[in-house]
C-alpha cells in the first residue's frame, strides 16, 4: 500500500499526465542532474551530510524545485500550474504524514506501556541468532499478506524484530533489510494492497490473474532472498546465550513483562485484517498501550514524569528514554514521539515539492516518453518499463506515480507488441512497487528508515528482495521465460 502502502486514500489511477510540447528531453532533465549532484556531492564530499544544517536533504530537493520551476518558465508554464501539481501532491501525502505521527506516538507509548519491551522478552528466548534473519523475513511476509500493508508491518513487528535483533548483536542494517524484505514481498502478492489492485488496473487486467503472474517471478526471487539470510546466519557474530540472559533479567526487572501487553499489537493487527481504517486502527493502538502502561507499567510512568499522565503525553508527542543497567538495552528503550518523525515529514514534504514542479512542467512525461521511444525490442520495453519506474521513484519521491506514469504510458506499447497486460502490471509491482524503499526521500524510503530507525544506506543492501526483484523480471523477459502473449492470455 501507499507502500506508503496501504495507507494513502490518494487515486493515483485519477491521475492526469501533464505533457508539454514546449520542452525537450534535455530541458527535462536539467533538474534532474542538478538534485542528483547536489545529493551526490553532500554523500561524498560533506563531512556528516549536513551541508545546509540538519535539513541538507530537504533543502536540496527546495532547491532542485526551484531549478525545475525556472525550466518552467522558460518553456511557457505558468506558476498556477506548477503550483496546482505541488497542491494535488502534497494533498496525496495527508494521511501518510497523519500516519507518520501516530506511528511516533505509538512507538512512544508501546515502549511506556511495555509492548515493545515484552515483544523483545519473549522473542530473544524464541528466535535463536540461527535462524533470526530468515525468520524475520517469513513473520514479516506473513503479516504483511493479511494486512496488505508493509507500512502496518514495520510499525508492529518490525519494531519488535529490529529489537529483539539488535539485543542479541546482529547488525541493525540486516535486520531492517530482512524486514522490509518479507514486508514488500506480502504487500505486493496481497490482494489487500492498494499498489497490487493499482498495477492491474493501470495494465488492463484483472487483479487475481495479476497476482497469479506475479508469482513467476516473486517466487523465486524470496527464495533467492531465504537462500540469503540464511548464509548470512551462519556468518554474523551475536552477544550469546550469556548476554541475552542478562538481557532477560534487565528487561524482566525493569518492566511488568506479560502476555497480556500482546493484546496491543494484536487489537491493531486485527482492525487492519477487519479493513478499518488506518487512522483509526493506530490510534487504537496508541490509546489502549495508554490504558496499559497505567495498568501494568505504573513505576515507569512515574519515574518519567511528574503524573503518570504527563508520562503518557510525553510518550506520545516528545522524547522518552527509559534508564536500564543494560547501554544496549539503554539505546534501544528510546522513542522520539510524533517530534521524533518531523524531519521524515519534512524530507516527504519538499520531496512532494519537487515531483510536483516536474510533474506540472511535464518533465516526467517527457522524460518516460524518451524512453519509450527507444523500446524497439520485447525486451528493450520491459527494461524502459523497469528504468521508468526506478527513475519515477527517484524524480517523483512517490510509489504511486511510479505505477501510474509508466502503466498509462506503456500500456499501449505492450498490446501493440502482442504482450497479454499481465506482463505489464508484474512489470510495474517488480519496479515500481518494492524499489520504492530504497530510495532515503521517497516516501516509503522515508517512512521506513524513520519507524525501524535505521537508515536507508545502512538496510539497502540487506533489502535483497526489493533491489533484486526488477533484475528476477528482466532475467524472464531477457530469456522470455513466461512471458504471455496476448492472444493466448485468456486461454492459460
Amino acid at each position: 500500500m501507499q507502500d506508503g502502502d496501504n495507507i494513502s486514500e490518494f487515486k493515483a489511477d485519477k491521475q492526469n499526465i501533464i505533457e508539454n510540447i514546449e520542452l525537450n528531453i534535455w530541458e527535462a532533465l536539467i533538474p534532474v542532474v542538478i538534485l542528483m549532484g547536489m545529493l551526490a556531492y553532500n554523500v561524498f564530499f560533506v563531512e556528516d551530510q549536513e551541508w545546509f544544517g540538519t535539513y541538507t536533504n530537504q533543502i536540496i530537493l527546495l532547491l532542485g524545485g526551484g531549478v525545475a520551476a525556472v525550466v518552467g518558465f522558460f518553456n511557457k508554464v505558468s506558476i498556477n500550474i506548477m503550483l496546482s501539481e505541488i497542491w494535488e501532491n502534497l494533498k496525496s501525502v495527508f494521511i501518510p504524514i497523519m500516519i507518520l505521527f501516530l506511528v511516533g506516538a505509538l512507538a512512544g507509548t508501546w515502549l511506556v506501556s511495555g509492548v515493545i519491551p515484552a515483544m523483545v522478552y519473549y522473542g530473544l528466548q524464541v528466535l535463536s541468532p540461527e535462524i533470526f534473519l530468515p525468520a524475520s523475513v517469513v513473520i514479516a511476509a506473513i503479516i504483511s499478506i493479511a494486512t496488505g500493508s508493509s507500512w502496518t508491518t514495520s510499525a508492529t513487528v518490525g519494531i519488535a524484530l529490529v529489537g529483539i535483533g539488535t539485543a542479541l548483536g546482529i547488525n541493525p542494517g540486516m535486520i531492517a533489510g530482512a524486514v522490509i524484505s518479507g514486508a514488500y514481498f506480502g504487500d505486493k502478492m496481497s490482494p489487500l494492497s492498494d499498489t497490487t489492485n493499482l498495477a492491474p488496473a493501470m495494465a488492463g487486467t484483472d487483479l487475481f490473474t495479476h497476482i497469479k503472474y506475479m508469482t513467476i517471478t516473486t517466487v523465486p526471487t524470496i527464495i533467492i532472498t531465504l537462500i540469503v539470510f540464511g548464509i548470512l546466519s551462519f556468518t554474523i557474530t551475536t552477544t550469546g546465550r550469556s548476554d541475552v540472559s542478562n538481557l532477560l533479567e534487565t528487561i524482566n526487572t525493569t518492566f511488568n513483562i506479560t502476555h497480556w501487553l500482546f493484546l496491543v499489537p494484536l487489537a491493531v493487527i486485527g482492525l487492519i485484517l477487519l479493513k478499518t481504517k488506518p487512522l483509526i486502527a493506530l490510534s487504537a493502538g496508541i490509546l489502549l498501550a495508554a490504558v496499559f502502561a497505567f495498568i501494568f507499567q505504573p513505576d515507569i510512568l512515574n519515574s518519567l514524569g511528574t503524573s503518570k499522565l504527563s508520562s503518557i503525553f510525553t510518550s506520545i508527542f516528545t522524547d522518552t528514554q527509559i534508564t536500564t543497567e543494560n547501554e544496549k538495552l539503554n539505546d534501544l528503550f528510546s522513542a522520539g514521539g510524533m517530534k521524533g518523525m518531523l524531519w521524515t515529514i519534512y524530507l516527504i514534504l519538499c520531496a512532494m515539492v519537487f515531483g510536483g514542479i516536474m510533474d506540472g512542467i511535464g518533465a516526467l512525461s517527457r522524460i518516460t516518453s524518451a524512453l519509450l521511444s527507444v523500446a524497439t525490442s520485447v525486451f528493450g520495453l520491459f527494461a524502459t518499463t523497469v528504468i521508468s519506474c526506478l527513475g519515477l521513484n527517484v524524480i517523483a519521491s512517490d510509489q504511486y506515480l511510479a505505477i501510474v506514469i509508466p502503466g498509462k504510458m506503456f500500456k499501449k506499447a505492450f498490446e501493440d507488441k502482442g504482450l497479454a497486460p499481465e506482463n505489464l502490471s508484474r512489470t510495474l509491482e517488480d519496479s515500481g512497487t518494492v524499489t520504492s524503499v530504497l530510495i532515503p526521500w521517497n516516501t516509503c524510503g522515508a517512512y521506513q528508515s524513520s519507524v525501524l530507525g535505521v537508515g536507508v544506506g545502512e538496510y539497502f543492501i540487506y533489502a535483497v528482495f526489493n533491489w533484486l526483484s526488477p533484475f528476477t523480471t528482466l532475467f524472464f523477459a531477457a530469456f522470455s521465460i513466461k512471458i504471455r502473449q496476448l492472444k493466448s492470455s485468456n486461454s492459460k
